[in-house]
C-alpha cells in the first residue's frame, strides 16, 4: 500500500505526467525499439528469477519496471544489458537478435542507484570516462560533456569533486555520465533509491523532463509506485518474476489487471465473492453488490471484489445493494481530502473510503455507505 503521506500527492503525479507523455506523443516514433522474447531466468539451486517475460518498447518511450523487493526486475534488466545471460528466450533490439552479443558492444547506458561516481575525479572527468573509454579525442569529448552538463544544469560545477556535490547534484552526474555516449538504449536501476523521500520527490519529475528533452529510450526499474506514475509512459507490473500487468500509468491505477496489481498501487479493499444469475451481481459478506458492466465468468464462479475508495457516498439507511455498514474507526484529514475507516463484520480488517469533505461522523459512530457501481472491480477466479 502506499505510504499515507503519499497518496494524497499520487492523482496530482501522474496527472502532472500525463500532460508531459501528451505533450511529447506527436514527437515520438513509433517503432519497436526493444523486444524481449519469452525471457527466463534461473538461478542455483532452483530459483526462477524471471519467467516467461515478453515486452515490447517503443521507440522514445521510458517503460518502469515495478514490483516489490525480489520480483526479478533487476535480473530482467541485466538480461537486457547483456549482464546476464537468460537460460530461456530472446533480447532483440532494432530488428536484430542481441542475446549473445556482450554488454560493451550493445551501446546500452547504465545508470546504478548507488550511482559508481569516482570520488577521485571531478565532475567533467565523471561525465568524460566513457567518452574516453570509447576513444573520442578531448576537443569532442569536451564538448559532448559541456553538452549534457547544461542540460543536467550542472555546468557550473565541472571542476568541483564529487564530495562537494549533494545527493541530488550526484544523480544528475551519474544521469549525465550515463546519457554523454549517446546510448541507444538507457537502463536506470533504482536510480532515486539511494535518496531521501522530499529529494526523490523533486527529483523524479526533474528526471522525467531530462528523458523527454533527451528524447532517449529507457527500462527504469523501482519499487515505488509514485515514482514509476511520475516517469514511465509504460509500466510493466512485476511478481515472482512475471508480468501482472503491462500498461499506461493511468490504466494500472484506473483499472488494475489483477489483486496483487490493486493492492500494490495502494487500493486495499478486497473481499470475496461469487457471481451470482444476476448479469451484473455479486454475492458478498457485505451483500449484494452490482458491478457497471457483466463479468464474463459464468454465475458461480468466485473471486475478489475491489471497493475502490472514492466511490462511497454516506446514506441514512442500510442500502439494498452496493452497501457497506460498519463502526468509524478512524477519520483523518489528508490534506485535499478525508479517509474513513469502517470496521465491518465481514472483513477482517478496516476498509478505508474517501471523501472530498468531513464525513460528519466520528470514532465509534455506526455509518451506511452506498458504493457506486463504477468504483467496484471484479477479480474472478
Amino acid at each position: 500500500m502506499l505510504a499515507d503521506d503519499l497518496q494524497d500527492d499520487l492523482s496530482e503525479v501522474i496527472l502532472r505526467a500525463k500532460f508531459d507523455r501528451y505533450l511529447s506523443l506527436e514527437k515520438r516514433l513509433q517503432l519497436t525499439l526493444l523486444q524481449l522474447r519469452n525471457i527466463t531466468k534461473h538461478y542455483p539451486p532452483d530459483v526462477t528469477a524471471v519467467s516467461q517475460v515478453t515486452l515490447s518498447i517503443n521507440a522514445g518511450d521510458v517503460l518502469c519496471l515495478l514490483g516489490p523487493s525480489g520480483c526479478g526486475k533487476t535480473t530482467l534488466l541485466r538480461c537486457i544489458a547483456g549482464l546476464e545471460q537468460p537460460d530461456a528466450g530472446s533480447v532483440w533490439f532494432e530488428g536484430r537478435d542481441v542475446t549473445n552479443v556482450p554488454p560493451h558492444r550493445r551501446d546500452f547506458g547504465m545508470m546504478f542507484q548507488d550511482f559508481a561516481l569516482f570520488p577521485h575525479k571531478n565532475v567533467f572527468d565523471n561525465v568524460a570516462f566513457g567518452l574516453k573509454m570509447r576513444g573520442n579525442g578531448r576537443s569532442d569529448r569536451a564538448a559532448r560533456v559541456e553538452e549534457v552538463l547544461q542540460l543536467v544544469d550542472l555546468a557550473a560545477l565541472a571542476g568541483r569533486t564529487i564530495d562537494q556535490l549533494s545527493g541530488g547534484e550526484q544523480q544528475r552526474v551519474a544521469l549525465a555520465r550515463a546519457l554523454a555516449p549517446g546510448p541507444r538504449l538507457l537502463l536506470l536501476d533504482e536510480p532515486l533509491g539511494s535518496l531521501d523521500r522530499a529529494l526523490r520527490e523533486r527529483l523524479m519529475l526533474e528526471l522525467r523532463q531530462i528523458l523527454q528533452r533527451v528524447g532517449v529510450t529507457a527500462v527504469y526499474v523501482t519499487h515505488d509506485q509514485t515514482e514509476a506514475f511520475a516517469i514511465g509512459d509504460q509500466i510493466a507490473v512485476m511478481r515472482a518474476g512475471r508480468l501482472e500487468q503491462v500498461a499506461t500509468p493511468e490504466k494500472v491505477y484506473a483499472e488494475p489487471a489483477t489483486p496483487f496489481v490493486a493492492q500494490f498501487v495502494g487500493f486495499e479493499n478486497l473481499i470475496p465473492g461469487q457471481q451470482t444469475e444476476m448479469a451484473v451481481g455479486i454475492q458478498t459478506p457485505l451483500g449484494p453488490m452490482r458491478l457497471a458492466t457483466a463479468p464474463d465468468t459464468a454465475p458461480g464462479t468466485a473471486g475478489q471484489l475491489l471497493l475502490k475508495p472514492d466511490g462511497a457516498r454516506l446514506v441514512d439507511e442500510p442500502a439494498a445493494e452496493n452497501g457497506v455498514s460498519g463502526e468509524v474507526t478512524a477519520v483523518s484529514f489528508r490534506g485535499r481530502y478525508y479517509q474513513l475507516w469502517l470496521q465491518t463484520a465481514a472483513s477482517d480488517h478496516p476498509l478505508m473510503f474517501e471523501f472530498n469533505r468531513l464525513p460528519g461522523c466520528e470514532y465509534g459512530d455506526t455509518v451506511h455507505l452506498t458504493l457506486a457501481p463504477e468504483s467496484l472491480r471484479w477479480y474472478p477466479g
